[in-house]
């Protein structure tokens, strides 16, 4: 403790103008003691902390006979001082007032920090380079992103290496086996090389609920790709999100500096799905960017990757219904009709759903996700729908036959107005957006219900298609050329 002659000294050795290191080192004192007392006063005017209370404690008559037992009995300290304030304003009516909670709050805080339950305590943990990632999934829709004016539902993959705060991050729609498979190829490969370990919670898309045991085991396909990386999982203990700590703790950095872009953006509308990926990128290289130096020193430590990547989707081989659809992840999707009976090949990517024949591609589709469980696309089966028009009105998938809100409108109109036939109608309207542009169609039943008068398919099929003017052939016959010879024979008379 500084003495006040040393204070003293310090002080006279600064006026005969000595420099603060040669005055502190001549008073005994450290650098960092002269700086706080070389002004101001000295210790023997420096305040005394307040050892003593300024007023009666309101809690003196009843700590000790009832709150210290209730806190003595609460073992592992989840008993709020709240609850016990207003225990106590129930048995003693008009004893407390409602001010004195934080006093008690004070009081009960400090006699859980010196006679409390233990609390959890978290170990710091050294990432050897090269050793180890961590990888989840994250919501991203809380960032209030809107596509084309949509509000743009998504999650986030992200992929972090422990020791060098990497990370890799990719735009996904569930927590999928495809985009896991997508997400943790594509980080390995954009980096070059391959970690030992890979840290994850049980997600879904890794691990499978053990029917007998009732714990959590690896699934078939998760092992296959680690064994084609040579990776060792880990896997953290439900409900104990802190154990993947590097993982949770990225998935905040990442999103505070995609918020503050978008803010700095000044909008969070974006055109298209592909410009948001591409600023999200954009987010994440220069993220990255400050830490090119400790990721370049930990590349040094990386496993070589194997000779090729493992193809990033998932493969069914149904076969086609006679309803002309498929059955794939427990969804279903509709195809060409002329595929019914024939067993096709279906490719389920993160985002994207393929179906080929014979290895040529026929149809290219998106995912469906969410509680979304089947898509029927009315070009499919309208060809048969239109021949057979009495069977929409009990259609199984009848609401995936209105392409948008406008066709959705004109049916509700043409049963308006033309009753039983409005089925016969609107098949008819389907029939004709299938044949020509289904957007010319949109535009012509548009006008027709801004009119609010009753149409028919042949209003539509007016204002959409209007049959092509019939242009007259006009014969002109080959001319004569022997009145020209007798012409020159004549000598032009």
């Amino acid at each position: 403790m500084v003495t006040e002659a040393q204070v003293r000294l310090l002080r006279r050795k600064r006026m005969e103008g000595k420099t603060q290191e040669i005055a502190a080192a001549g008073a005994g004192m450290s650098v960092r003691s002269a700086r706080k007392w070389e002004r101001g006063p000295l210790p023997s005017q420096a305040p005394v902390p307040r050892t003593w209370r300024t007023r009666q404690d309101p809690f003196a008559d009843v700590w000790a006979a009832e709150v210290v037992p209730l806190l003595e009995a609460d073992e592992d300290g989840g008993l709020e001082a709240k609850t016990i304030f207003d225990a106590l304003m129930d048995r003693h009516r008009g004893g407390f007032a409602p001010g004195q909670l934080r006093t008690l709050q004070r009081r009960v805080r400090d006699w859980r920090a010196m006679y409390g339950p233990a609390k959890e305590v978290f170990f710091e943990q050294v990432h050897p380079p090269g050793r180890e990632a961590q990888f989840d999934f994250t919501h991203g829709t809380e960032l209030g992103v809107t596509i084309a004016g949509e509000r743009f539902e998504h999650l986030f993959f992200e992929l972090m290496l422990s020791c060098s705060s990497w990370r890799y991050v990719e735009l996904a729609f569930g927590e999928t086996f495809e985009a896991m498979l997508a997400g943790v190829q594509g980080a390995f490969w954009e980096l070059g090389g391959v970690v030992e370990v890979v840290r994850h919670d049980n997600l879904s898309a890794a691990t499978h609920e053990l029917r007998h045991t009732g714990g959590r085991a690896l699934t078939q396909r998760f092992r296959d790709l680690l064994d084609h990386y040579g990776l060792r999982s880990t896997r953290i203990q439900p409900r104990k999100a802190h154990e993947n700590g590097v993982a949770e703790k990225a998935h905040d950095t990442f999103k505070r500096a995609l918020d503050q872009a978008l803010r700095l953006r000044g909008s969070r509308e974006f055109a298209t799905v592909a410009r948001y990926g591409a600023f999200v990128d954009e987010i994440r290289a220069r993220l990255n960017r400050r830490v090119e130096g400790r990721v370049a020193e930990e590349r040094q430590h990386l496993r070589p990757l194997p000779a090729a990547p493992i193809p990033s989707y998932t493969t069914f081989h149904p076969t086609v219904r006679r309803w002309s659809t498929v059955r794939v992840g427990n969804r279903t999707y509709s195809v060409p009709s002329q595929l019914i009976g024939h067993t096709v090949e279906v490719r389920q990517h993160p985002n994207a759903v393929e179906v080929y024949y014979r290895d040529r591609l026929v149809e290219t589709m998106e995912r469906l996700r969410g509680q979304h469980e089947h898509r029927i696309d009315y070009r499919h089966v309208i060809w048969s729908l239109v021949r057979k028009p009495g069977a929409f009105a009990r259609y199984r998938y009848r609401e995936d036959l209105f392409p948008s809100l406008t066709f959705r409108r004109a049916y509700d109109a043409l049963r308006a107005h033309r009753g039983e036939r409005a089925d016969i109608d609107y098949v008819r309207v389907l029939h004709l957006a299938a044949s020509t542009m289904e957007a010319d169609v949109a535009r012509a039943l548009e006008a027709l219900l801004a009119t609010g008068e009753p149409f028919e398919y042949a209003t539509v099929q007016a204002l959409a298609a209007p049959p092509a003017p019939v242009v007259p052939q006009i014969r002109v016959p080959a001319p004569d050329l022997g009145v020209y010879d007798a012409l020159l024979a004549g000598g032009g008379r």
